[in-house]
């Protein structure tokens, strides 16, 4: 089988299961952007394990790249029910919450808006962080469209791997012993 098919040189491309679309279509950039993401959180396991990170970060990492994977299968999916792709639930959720608490234990409380920066992996965390807020945004733009059903435990994962990604980028650079940059009102 070739790489290349030619079938998206007009600029469209085909749904899973379902009719051919733009590649601007609100679908297209939802499930792209959870890609995206998915790609930087890779840049993040390449470093990381070059710089030292704790392997038990790395395999986190490595689960939530699969469950975005299952994302991004469901989101380019018009009937997800019909070939049984949602597979993203609450206990999804509630394990990214009880890791947020687990790496928040040994950081200090923020009483301030901190610059993204450190570490190179904490820094990919950070733009990992913002790519996820904008998967976010196009999972819900595509969710208020008529006709499209995306679950709320895909959007509700999103919003909470967003707050994962920022304690994890806080971590590593503690870790690293390197402390937060407290964000300064320029003068």
């Amino acid at each position: 089988m070739k790489i290349y098919t030619r079938t998206g040189d007009a600029g469209s491309t085909g749904l899973f299961g379902g009719p051919r679309v733009s590649k601007d279509d609100a679908r297209i950039e939802a499930y792209g952007t959870v890609d995206e993401l998915n790609a930087a959180l890779g840049c993040v396991r390449s470093v990381g394990a070059a710089a030292g990170v704790d392997p038990a970060l790395d395999g986190q990492i490595e689960q939530i790249q699969r469950e975005l994977f299952s994302i991004g299968a469901e989101l380019a999916t018009p009937d997800p029910d019909a070939h049984e792709l949602r597979i993203i639930q609450t206990r999804h959720v509630a394990r990214l919450e009880k890791w947020i608490d687990d790496h928040e234990q040994g950081l200090e409380p923020l009483k301030q808006f901190i610059l993204p920066g450190g570490t190179h992996a904490s820094s990919i965390l950070h733009l990992a962080r913002a790519i996820c807020r904008r998967a976010e945004r196009r999972v819900v733009t595509l969710a208020d469209r008529d006709g499209v059903e995306i679950s709320d435990a895909v959007i509700v994962y999103l919003n909470r791997l967003s707050d994962y990604l920022f304690v994890l980028s806080r971590e590593v650079n503690s870790q690293a012993g390197l402390p937060d940059v407290p964000w300064q009102r320029p003068e």
